[in-house]
């Protein structure tokens, strides 16, 4: 109950922020303030139903994603398999994001619609184990259904980023009031300002944990997180939008954009040392 809520309470917020880029737009183009709502609100409404059924499908689609068969990614597909057994969770699809950026995430409106994506970065970066602790962590979001807040979240957020962009240039042609252009380049930190609310940095936390335990090697997932922070600031991720950065594992975007302002995971200092304190805690060597 609380998770729909929550999801609800996201689409409301994120619904209102849009409707307010069309109130304005209608009242910059034609005059027409409440005719530009109500056409945002058609918008709106049509786009919370498309993200919820295809979410996946578009996150998938704008990462170029594919999804593969156990043939064609083995070691991807046996690691899973064992995160399931040890989890009960029913086996999810595997994807595999064609960039050199090392991450992974989770998708889709349910465990029996999950994906399971990784990068082809992140394969040659980690061992074994260290990518079990990542695809755990991964498993774990799909555990506590955070995929469908993720995915949706990111898919409206991306387009009020985007609405906001056609405010500035609106701006320069049109000679708006800069009032407007302020409330249009605001916008998009308070999309991802929302974004931090509804997937913060608790369910991150308690993913690491949850995952940690699932394989019973706290230590596997802090060393995976280590090496990701640092390919990351190696290797940021070539195309995608800031907006669907809560999906990662680590946050693949580095510097650019007004976005990046609101972090959306916690310090990665602090997911270590959460994860070592666990392992002490537990006794769990690996």
């Amino acid at each position: 109950m609380h998770s729909n809520l929550r999801t609800l309470g996201l689409f409301a917020a994120l619904t209102l922020l849009f409707v307010g880029i069309g109130y304005l737009l209608g009242g910059l183009y034609a005059d027409e303030w409440v005719l530009g709502a109500l056409f945002f609100l058609a918008l709106a409404t049509i786009m919370n139903i498309v993200s919820y059924f295809l979410s996946d499908k578009i996150v998938l689609w704008s990462y170029r994603a594919k999804i593969v068969t156990e043939a064609e990614a083995p070691r991807v597909y046996n690691i899973v398999k064992k995160i399931c057994l040890k989890g009960d969770l029913p086996m999810p699809r595997v994807a595999i994001v064609p960039t050199h950026n090392p991450n992974a995430f989770a998708t889709g409106r349910n465990r029996k619609n999950a994906v399971v994506a990784v990068t082809e970065g992140i394969l040659t970066l980690l061992s074994d184990d260290e990518l079990e602790g990542v695809l755990a962590h991964e498993m774990a979001h799909v555990k506590n259904k955070d995929m469908l807040v993720m995915s949706v979240a990111a898919t409206i957020a991306g387009a009020i980023s985007f609405a906001a962009r056609v405010f500035i240039f609106s701006r320069a042609r049109n000679n708006a009031h800069p009032a407007i252009v302020i409330v249009a380049i605001v916008t998009a930190p308070i999309a991802a300002l929302l974004l931090q609310l509804a997937i913060s940095r608790n369910r991150e936390y308690k993913a690491d944990k949850e995952g940690a335990l699932m394989i019973q090697r706290p230590r596997s997932l802090a060393r995976a997180l280590a090496k990701l922070e640092e390919g990351n600031r190696r290797r940021p991720i070539e195309r995608g939008n800031p907006a669907t950065s809560t999906l990662f594992i680590v946050n693949p975007f580095r510097g650019g954009g007004i976005v990046t302002l609101f972090m959306t995971h916690p310090p990665m200092g602090a997911r270590i040392r959460r994860l070592e304190e666990l392992a002490e805690q537990t006794g769990y060597l690996g």
